[in-house]
């Protein structure tokens, strides 16, 4: 599932791309659109299986459902799409690997977790990394800066979802919950289109055909599948475990990206290298 989880999600950050700029490079869809899309996709095909968990779950599991869907799902959906813009998705991908720094603060904050000095000097490794990657050659002016922020928020509220589920959505099934949670993103999703006017695109050209192509694949399995997945190794392993998936992501979307063409040095790797140090010292028991 690990495995699985990584190469799935650490696909998704080159599918974003794919979905904000056509073949020919020039922007087609927003990525306010690619976001929604992706949302979209994600909970027309597991409604019917949320159909049949509504009818079974009980009332006190809605609220932790819907917080769920909100800060693992929508709004990092649209972080990640805005800051793709101007970063390069291996980047985001590198920015991915801070999640389980956060998931372990936010445990210790508001869930009662134990917090001791190797995870203090976890965290200070792991902004080391992220100074270097900033540091690189990715162009890292103020405003590139202000949009690999996007992915940071991203990763803390990925990292409040983490510990929501796991505290109050580990005794449910996993289909059932992923499912249920990308059901109730369905309206927002819609609205979010309808108003910026995807449904008047010429999505019949074929620039258009393969971004929406591209997020109908990101939305489907780069978010309902792999949320499915996240969640059977939430139940199994527990939330530190599961965080951890993003040791792996990074590496299948630097990879994806060095495929893609873009720019990656020395520096960049020596900054991935160092987060995640930094999330092993953390992490690690």
């Amino acid at each position: 599932l690990f495995l699985l989880l990584s190469l799935i999600w650490g696909s998704s950050f080159i599918l974003m791309k794919a979905g904000l700029f056509a073949d020919n490079g020039s922007t087609t869809l927003s990525a306010y659109q690619v976001a929604a899309l992706r949302m979209l996709f994600a909970g027309l095909s597991l409604l019917p299986l949320a159909i049949k968990g509504f009818k079974t779950v009980a009332k006190a599991k809605l609220a932790p459902i819907i917080w769920s869907a909100f800060l693992g799902s929508f709004i990092p959906a649209f972080l990640f799409c805005m800051a793709e813009t101007k970063i390069d998705s291996s980047l985001a991908g590198f920015l991915n690997a801070l999640t389980p720094i956060f998931t372990i603060m936010i445990g210790v904050l508001f869930y009662g977790s134990k917090f001791d000095n190797r995870k203090i000097i976890g965290v200070s490794i792991a902004f080391l990394g992220m100074v270097l990657l900033f540091a690189s050659n990715f162009n890292a002016h103020f405003e590139n800066l202000a949009y690999a922020s996007f992915v940071l928020i991203a990763t803390i509220c990925y990292g409040l979802n983490v510990n929501i589920a796991n505290a109050h959505l580990r005794d449910m099934s996993a289909t059932h919950t992923a499912a249920m949670a990308f059901a109730f993103l369905i309206p927002p999703s819609l609205i979010v289109l309808l108003l910026t006017g995807f449904f008047n695109l010429p999505l019949s050209e074929h620039s258009y055909l393969i971004s929406t192509g591209s997020t109908a694949i990101l939305g489907i399995m780069g978010t309902a599948i792999a949320t499915i997945i996240f969640y059977s190794l939430l139940k199994k392993a527990g939330a530190l475990f599961a965080s951890m998936v993003t040791y792996g992501i990074p590496f299948i979307a630097l990879g994806w990206g060095l495929a893609a063409g873009e720019s990656i040095g020395l520096l960049q790797i020596a900054g991935l290298g160092v987060i995640l140090i930094g999330v092993y010292t953390t992490s690690r028991s």
